[in-house]
């Protein structure tokens, strides 16, 4: 069984994207009463060819690589007690893969942080694939800190968001985000957008055409029951329900334009055991205006 540590872990590479999201995890680390583990990857074993790096110079370049490495760590580590002279820091500089290294980091930690983008041991971090596999395959909580804009300037006002789908996947979500509106003292908008049903049949998509009405008021009593207990536990907060018929992603992706946090499950209703991020979570970690955390069910022993 894997020990959660009292920790939040911050992937760096020096980068603009690298530097927000240590901002972030910082701030976050403080705000929890958590400590902060800053971890760089070298992936030294990169940069040999066939049998080894050929050439007298190599242990130069690893040496280079090396200090590169323990430069970005000490500026991470300058930028995160500025934040807060307090916090407890650690540091690990291990020469190994960005990806599984990560994951591995995972198992021990409250939450995985990582930038938008990368450079050096973390190049095109959050492009494509790369995001979607580190999210999906975490053992914690992730955050994918994304600023307005395709920017590093990360939002620090506005609601925490989240996406209530009605699914036993969104509970876990629906809880880490009622705790992050309380930490911060903010309003929880609980998004919850809904279509009529639809089938693929042999002339492309038809729907099952049912009296809105009769859908709308099921998709009030499944917003209000999923909201209801986590309302209890968190009196403190102000739970702003938006229910309406869309496409969750657009909706959600809307809302991010406003927010400091959107909260998602990693999929949702209709989801498959073991799949990788849901089409709505993968659409918010790409394109989302502000930093994102994808929460995965809890795994079962």
């Amino acid at each position: 069984m894997n020990t959660i540590d009292p920790r939040i872990t911050v992937g760096v590479d020096g980068s603009a994207g690298s530097t927000a999201a240590l901002a972030w995890a910082a701030k976050t680390a403080s705000l929890r009463h958590l400590q902060l583990r800053i971890v760089h990857g070298l992936q030294l074993t990169s940069l040999y060819y066939g049998g080894g790096l050929p050439g007298a110079g190599a242990g130069a370049l690893f040496d280079a690589i090396q200090a590169d490495g323990e430069r970005i760590i000490a500026d991470a580590r300058g930028l995160a007690t500025s934040i807060d002279k307090d916090l407890v820091i650690t540091t690990e500089l291990p020469n190994a893969p960005h990806v599984p290294m990560l994951i591995d980091e995972s198992r021990h930690a409250r939450m995985l942080v990582v930038g938008r983008s990368g450079a050096g041991g973390f190049t095109g971090m959050l492009v494509g694939a790369t995001a979607a596999t580190v999210a999906s395959h975490a053992h914690s909580p992730v955050a994918l800190i994304r600023g307005r804009e395709d920017t590093s300037m990360v939002p620090d006002s506005g609601p925490v968001v989240v996406g209530v789908d009605g699914s036993a996947n969104s509970e876990p979500a629906l809880g880490v985000a009622f705790e992050e509106a309380s930490l911060r003292g903010v309003p929880l908008v609980a998004v919850h957008a809904w279509n009529d049903v639809t089938y693929e049949d042999t002339h492309g998509t038809a729907r099952i055409l049912t009296q809105p009405e009769t859908l709308e008021e099921g998709e009030q009593r499944l917003m209000a029951e999923r909201l209801a207990g986590w309302r209890e536990k968190y009196p403190d907060v102000e739970v702003r329900p938006l229910l309406v018929r869309d496409r969750p992603r657009h909706m959600l992706l809307e809302a991010s334009e406003t927010a400091q946090l959107v909260v998602v499950g990693s999929h949702g209703r209709g989801g498959f055991t073991g799949m990788l991020l849901g089409s709505t979570s993968q659409a918010l970690v790409q394109h989302a205006r502000c930093p994102v955390l994808v929460v995965r069910p809890e795994r079962k022993a």
